[in-house]
């Protein structure tokens, strides 16, 4: 007796994608079709964004709107799904951060509605994909959530994202090149066809960001930007849909989730506490495998990281006066059996761990990793 193939589920992207100086407003009629009572969700600025206006002057919408805070938790869900049901919502729209986007799409998933989902920065690929990711109300990474299906409609209204800090794009920026180092370690020797394209894209990912980054956050608004906010949203998007979970994180975003449990990190924005995790990473590389292109890797982005203004060391994040049991507890949560971290071809202890925490830029002999090793846990 034969078992049959099992189905795998494809999720690779939104079903519509509309991009432009002024998205929100060409796109009104794609979200019309959608429905005509939507709830917006949202942040205290984003709900104030006068761009949004669009949307009040068309009278066949009957629009409601909520805040999301103070996270994309199951408390604020809970009250959510009370104001959809108030409402009588029949489709969700996000505008704000990777959070507000996460706890929108999610609503819509438990409500069984469409989605629109419109990214106020560069921060992050919440926009596109099919994942999202639970916290706790005080902010701690918990766990991550598979959607049904990417969003309806991903509105990239370059307007409204030039109106965010640089440093949320700098942040972005750090989030989307973990792409390339997590997924060539996780995937890069696969011969799935889809793998291999997800890894590929990951490395013309890092490529363009290391080209075109420097200069697009010296001209917000300029083509160069425009690349990178297209890189660090629609492409990394592209990225996480063709390679699925196990091309999307290893020990980077792992090293995120731990320091979440930090409050004194919480400050630091997802994708620097990332980029920060990517040099951890290719430290646990270097210390555990004797990798000398980790070496080579990990410098140069410390050298791309002080051109741009990506966190290096855990000074850098805020964390100047944490204590080694401190490290140790966040090292803990990140090493835990179901972590990505895992996805790593090696072994990883906690103390290990901490160890590369602890010693990102440096670029010398392990001798100097060990001796912190044996300082602290031997």
């Amino acid at each position: 007796m034969t078992t049959a193939p099992t189905a795998i589920s494809l999720l690779v992207a939104p079903a519509n994608v509309l991009r432009g100086q002024h998205a929100l407003s060409d796109a009104i009629e794609y979200i019309c079709r959608l429905g005509q009572r939507p709830l917006i969700i949202g942040g205290e600025q984003s709900l104030k964004l006068s761009q949004l206006q669009v949307l009040f002057d068309r009278p066949e919408l009957k629009i409601d709107q909520v805040k999301y805070t103070p996270d994309c938790c199951e408390a604020s869900l809970d009250r959510l799904i009370q104001s959809v049901s108030l409402h009588q919502a029949d489709f969700i729209i996000g505008i704000g951060g990777g959070k507000c986007l996460d706890t929108a799409k999610l609503l819509a998933h438990r409500c069984q509605l469409p989605v629109v989902t419109i990214p106020t920065s560069g921060a992050t690929c919440a926009a596109w994909t099919a994942l999202s990711n639970i916290y706790s109300q005080s902010g701690a990474f918990l766990y991550d959530v598979s959607l049904d299906q990417c969003p309806d409609l991903l509105i990239l209204d370059y307007g409204i994202v030039a109106t965010a800090p640089s440093r949320t794009l700098i942040a972005g920026i750090g989030d989307a090149i973990a792409k390339w180092y997590e997924a060539s370690v996780s995937s890069g020797h696969s011969s799935q066809t889809l793998l291999i394209a997800a890894v590929q894209q990951a490395r013309v990912l890092r490529d363009i960001l290391f080209q075109k980054s420097a200069a697009a956050i010296k001209q917000p608004g300029g083509e160069d930007w425009q690349e990178v906010v297209d890189a660090t949203i629609l492409l990394a998007g592209v990225i996480g849909g063709l390679g699925g979970a196990q091309c999307r994180t290893v020990a980077a975003h792992a090293v995120h989730n731990g320091l979440t449990h930090l409050p004194g990190s919480h400050h630091a924005l997802h994708g620097e506490k990332v980029a920060y995790g990517i040099l951890v990473q290719l430290r646990l590389e270097e210390m555990l495998q004797g990798n000398q292109l980790a070496v080579t890797a990990r410098q140069q982005l410390l050298d791309f990281y002080t051109e741009i203004g990506l966190p290096k060391t855990l000074a850098d994040l805020g964390l100047s006066e944490i204590t080694i049991a401190q490290l140790h507890h966040a090292a803990t949560l990140a090493c835990k059996p179901d972590s990505d971290l895992h996805r790593l071809p090696f072994s990883v202890m906690p103390e290990q761990l901490v160890a590369a925490m602890v010693s990102t830029t440096i670029i010398d002999r392990m001798s100097e990793v060990e001796a912190i090793s044996d300082r602290y846990f031997s």
